[in-house]
């Protein structure tokens, strides 16, 4: 792993984190579905455009279409759309530290689904995945958490989960951008249904919603996976999963610096007891070969 691969992880993993303080932003001044619904289809519009510019074709396959529809709403419509409601009760630090064990679960869901059975040292990684959230959880319970925000949230990493076993799929055959296009534009589809009926679009105009917006539009929706594509074509996807270790450091270091949010000394030990948990799950996924480039990079 060289040092444009480091740098470019690195990137990726602040992008992605980023998101949570964003939409905390977003939803306190605007109703989080519609605003949600217009950013993917936003999103989805430019990297539709992007695609047929780089003549990419939406004549996906069968399994391609599958798993974009199943990706689409999992991800964008269901874990999203989840997270955007319950940032209006829970801190964005919480809600991305929960977000943050989907690779534990992404593992646990292989082995426990799949038969892929798991090495040593990724059960280590799974233990040390849930002690990290015990430890975070109770160190919260007695500060007023909102259990159905909190609930809110572990659906959603459920349904993320689900939505990455099906992506297996939906790149075997190319058109790489105009999947993540169409994906965002399903999701977006499924969201203004709710969005409709339940919200009324009511908004509270500032600065500050206007760039959280944008930026949730264009770097953790667009940007962010320009990164990813590059650094999976550069170190391959089971490499480049191991930048998804930084990510509950990330979450709750940029909720502190930009929303004031309050760092307990447990969660810290929670964070870094998780993050740990990560590494150990990607690294045992690795070949032997792969694992010491990794220790060694």
């Amino acid at each position: 792993m060289d040092i444009r691969a480091i740098l470019m992880g690195l990137a990726f993993a602040a992008m992605w984190s980023s998101a949570f303080t964003s939409a905390r932003i977003i939803v306190a001044a605007a109703p989080p579905l519609t605003a949600l619904a217009l950013r993917f289809l936003i999103s989805g519009l430019i990297a539709v455009g992007i695609a047929l510019f780089l003549r990419q074709s939406w004549r996906l396959s069968a399994a391609q279409w599958r798993a974009t529809i199943v990706f689409g709403i999992c991800q964008n419509a269901v874990y999203l759309g989840l997270n955007f409601v319950a940032v209006q009760t829970i801190e964005a630090s919480l809600a991305a530290i929960i977000a943050s064990t989907m690779p534990l679960l992404v593992a646990l869901a292989g082995w426990l689904f799949l038969g892929e059975k798991p090495a040593r040292q990724a059960v280590v990684g799974l233990v040390a995945g849930v002690v990290g959230v015990v430890i975070i959880m109770g160190a919260r319970f007695g500060g007023g958490l909102d259990l159905f925000g909190v609930t809110l949230c572990v659906l959603g990493v459920l349904a993320l989960t689900t939505a990455t076993m099906f992506l297996r799929g939906a790149t075997s055959g190319g058109n790489f951008m105009m999947v993540v296009g169409l994906q965002m534009l399903i999701g977006s589809a499924a969201l203004w249904v709710p969005a409709l009926a339940l919200e009324t679009p009511e908004v509270t105009w500032s600065p500050s919603l206007i760039a959280a917006f944008a930026y949730t539009t264009l770097v953790p929706g667009l940007a962010a996976t320009f990164v990813w594509v590059l650094l999976v074509n550069r170190i391959g996807a089971v490499r480049a999963s191991t930048f998804h270790f930084l990510n509950p450091f990330l979450g709750v270091a940029i909720a502190a610096a930009l929303l004031g949010e309050r760092l307990r000394l447990l969660d810290l030990i929670g964070v870094a007891v998780i993050a740990c948990g990560v590494l150990l799950v990607q690294l045992a996924k690795l070949p032997a070969t792969a694992a010491g480039v990794a220790r060694d990079g």
